[in-house]
């Protein structure tokens, strides 16, 4: 292997905007993200599917039609 072609390898905290504090190794030092496992929608149990204009249902009828 190459000497000198690693970047620096750091201890870092990856902070979330719900306060949500990770400490783990990086190459970057201090990392602030918008979302994390514990606030995001699917991870919490909380999303929502929202069916507008009922595009399932058109979705559905325009592939049955082509089955037959």
């Amino acid at each position: 292997m190459k000497d000198k072609i690693h970047p620096k390898y750091f201890e870092t905290t990856i902070t979330c905007i719900c306060g949500n504090v990770i400490h783990t190794r990086s190459t970057k030092e201090n990392i602030r993200v918008e979302i994390c496992a514990n606030c995001h929608p699917f991870f919490t149990g909380k999303q929502k599917f929202i069916d507008s204009a009922g595009r399932v249902e058109k979705f559905q009828k325009r592939y049955a039609a082509k089955k037959k």
